[in-house]
């Protein structure tokens, strides 16, 4: 295989072992709690850890070369799950079981730190997409980073189950250190040239710091650039609405091994997708697919709900598990080609940080409101008496309303967008100017 491919391969081990954790931490912590409170916030950590940590990781991957960033994070990543299975085997009787007990939450404070150590993978592996890769394959090959990434997000719900059935979050352990022995070697084996760049005579190396300042000022040299991101942003904000409900709502249709075992299947989706981006690519303008991508999902959204209807939700999420593919690869395609290499680390670490930081908001908010507004107003309020006949009623027609309002957002913002002069500007950028200059951003002659 290609270079490329083996550290693509390698990450979706990687990722697969991460997640799984993830997965795996959450439904052991609520079978030996029983406490909604407690999986609640291993979510909530674990995104306010993306969003807080992507500025710090994106210097990391800038001012390291990528396959060492990725081994060091397999290293940091081994060391918490190794002091996390210290704590397994010298629990004290009943430590775990308590909800608001100081050592459930170190043990799960060193789990989740092993998993977010893995997110400078996801940093790194778009700027080695830029390294390893000509730029008119990137689309294709960033359409099988999404689809890598698709894959271990989804697979893995389903082996962290089996898991924790069969050996609890011991043989999950086990399983996490194993694989994380596996990739990291695998990877010191893998030979990538990153063809880094010799200073010019006199020049100094560039100051290893995270310059969040110098980023921002890189950002705002590309013309609709911080739109793009923000746009990302907002697009996660909605999606902090099927974080909070899509279970509840699926649910309220289906058992729940019913509804583990759709996921597992639509997961294909996300296959489907990679493949046909790998062959096809994006067009001309990948700025142009990220916002039809997004006006078909949030069509998608105002309808999937509509009825109570099993078989209308799986049609709506194989949809948008097909199409996010598309909107991640754009994106990074887009970023790839306007933002200079040395500072790709960092602009993707906060794109990370300021988009992932919408969703924990979203998911925070939506819940009591949904419970205590939207569910009584489908139930026996005006809603109920006002589209109730052929809308629906009840706890879960109240959560179809919530996902129906947010896709008719989504559609006029998207719509917006389309319209808008930063589009005009950035996709006239991508499409007819050449790479920015670092130089040329802050004037000293240094990124």
């Amino acid at each position: 295989m290609s270079p490329f491919h083996n550290v693509l391969a390698n990450n979706l081990v990687a990722n697969v072992t991460n997640f799984t954790i993830w997965f795996a931490l959450t439904f052991w912590v609520f079978i030996e709690t029983q406490s909604v409170f407690a999986t609640g916030m291993i979510a909530g950590f674990f995104l306010v850890f993306t969003a807080g940590f992507g500025f710090w990781f994106g210097s990391i991957v800038d001012h390291n070369s990528k396959k060492l960033a990725m081994l060091a994070s397999s290293t940091v990543s081994f060391f918490f799950y190794a002091l996390s299975m210290g704590m397994v085997l010298f629990e004290p009787e009943g430590a775990f079981a308590n909800p608001y007990g100081a050592y459930l939450w170190i043990f799960v404070l060193l789990m989740m730190l092993g998993v977010i150590a893995g997110n400078i993978r996801s940093i790194a592996l778009p700027t080695l997409v830029t390294i390893l890769i000509p730029e008119d394959e990137r689309d294709k090959a960033n359409g099988l980073v999404g689809m890598v990434s698709g894959i271990g997000f989804l697979t893995t719900s389903v082996i962290s189950g089996f898991l924790v059935a069969w050996g609890g979050i011991y043989l999950t352990l086990i399983f996490a250190l194993t694989m994380t022995v596996l990739a990291f070697v695998h990877l010191y084996f893998v030979r990538v040239d990153e063809k880094r760049v010799p200073l010019n005579p006199g020049e100094l190396p560039q100051p290893k710091r995270v310059d969040i300042k110098g980023t921002i000022l890189v950002i705002a040299a590309v013309p609709g650039l911080f739109a793009l991101i923000f746009f990302a942003t907002f697009n996660n904000f909605l999606g902090g609405i099927f974080m909070a409900l899509l279970d509840a709502y699926g649910l309220s249709l289906v058992s729940v091994e019913v509804w583990g075992l759709t996921f597992g299947v639509l997961s294909v989706a996300f296959i489907i997708s990679g493949l046909v981006i790998s062959k096809t690519g994006l067009g001309k303008n990948p700025l142009r697919t990220l916002l039809a991508v997004n006006l078909i999902t949030w069509l998608v959204c105002c309808v999937f709900t509509v009825q109570s209807s099993f078989a209308l939700l799986v049609a709506g999420c194989f949809v948008w598990m097909f199409l996010g593919p598309f909107a991640e690869a754009a994106e990074h395609t887009t970023l790839q080609k306007v933002v200079p290499l040395e500072r790709q680390g960092r602009v993707f670490g906060f794109a990370q940080s300021v988009e992932q930081a919408a969703s924990p908001l979203t998911a925070f908010l939506i819940g009591p409101l949904t419970q205590f507004v939207v569910i009584p107003f489908m139930t026996d309020g005006a809603g109920a008496n006002a589209i109730g006949a052929w809308f629906g009623t009840g706890p879960d027609r109240g959560m179809a309303l919530v996902f129906t309002l947010a896709g008719m957002v989504g559609v006029l913002v998207t719509l917006l967008a389309f319209s808008s002069r930063q589009y005009r500007e950035l996709s006239e950028f991508y499409t007819g100017q050449p790479e920015i200059d670092p130089a040329a951003v802050d004037g000293s002659g240094t990124a």
